[in-house]
């Protein structure tokens, strides 16, 4: 019946996502261990809030970006130290009764972790702030982001949020729960792009292999910041080591190019500037 709608061309079928079935890889190609991951918390502030619920899903890869097959997930949940707000319970659907008495052991959580190659989640900038405060071992890994480190856009997608992403490539998922956005997240990664003609993991690999160099416009003048926002540059207005200024992370073909137009036409006068490579141990964490 689903082949029928879909064969008059007026109908779009969304089938429920099914786990991956194994593919044997060729004899002697170089395989490694990925971890696609993802937290529920009370909150966006990893200094202050905390996990409610934490999924790691491995996976096998070539390097070219081939999955070969999935683990099974670990998943746990977490009673917080603050009763979850209803607006949190509303997201993901966990309240205080199912985390009631339960805990992540970090020990646990570092061993499952230790094995793996890579990290990937759909926003690592905002996992891997909450994860390397629970174990250092998530200090230890390079990261990818299967969000932004995957050009969707030249790809001809509207969006980048998972929902949108799963609906476009014909299956839905339990939302909003950690281990099924892991599943949904490696049934994405698997697929290839319809134009690159290369699975999305190739082109994040691709991309988390490469660095990148965040520039810093400190004591930029105030009247060209829109000229800078424009451009692309980010204001960090957070308190701590790095600059409360505005800053860019540009590739390193585009590194000189960037610092010439800082000083012609920012500054207007050769000035030392903060400069700082960044690779995929480094970049979504805290330290960037």
């Amino acid at each position: 019946m689903a082949s029928a709608l879909e064969a008059t061309g007026d109908y779009r079928v969304l089938r429920k996502l099914k786990p991956r079935v194994a593919n044997t890889p060729v004899p002697g190609i170089p395989m490694r261990l990925g971890l696609v991951l993802d937290v529920e918390t009370t909150g966006l502030d990893p200094n202050r809030d905390e996990i409610i619920e934490l999924a790691m899903t491995p996976f096998r890869y070539g390097l070219d970006g081939t999955i070969f097959s999935v683990g099974d997930s670990f998943q746990r949940l977490r009673q917080p130290s603050q009763p979850i707000s209803p607006e949190i319970t509303a997201i993901t659907g966990i309240d205080d009764a199912m985390v009631a008495g339960y805990a992540i052991d970090p020990a646990e959580v570092a061993a499952f972790a230790a094995p793996a190659a890579i990290v990937i989640a759909h926003n690592a900038g905002f996992d891997r702030r909450f994860l390397e405060r629970f174990s250092t071992v998530f200090t230890t890994k390079p990261w990818g982001c299967s969000m932004s480190q995957i050009d969707r856009a030249s790809e001809g997608y509207e969006g980048t949020k998972l929902a949108y992403l799963a609906n476009a490539a014909g299956f839905f998922y339990e939302r909003h729960r950690a281990m099924h956005d892991c599943l949904a997240t490696i049934e994405l990664l698997a697929m290839p792009l319809p134009k690159a003609g290369t699975t999305a993991l190739g082109s994040l690999l691709k991309a988390a292999r490469l660095p990148n160099w965040r520039i810093w416009a400190e004591d930029s003048p105030f009247e060209l910041k829109d000229l800078l926002k424009a451009r692309g540059y980010r204001w960090n207005g957070d308190p701590g080591p790095l600059p409360r200024a505005w800053y860019i992370d540009v590739p390193d073909t585009d590194r000189e190019a960037e610092l010439d137009f800082l000083r012609n036409e920012i500054y207007r006068h050769n000035v030392d500037l903060f400069v700082r490579r960044i690779d995929a141990y480094d970049r979504f964490s805290c330290r960037c």
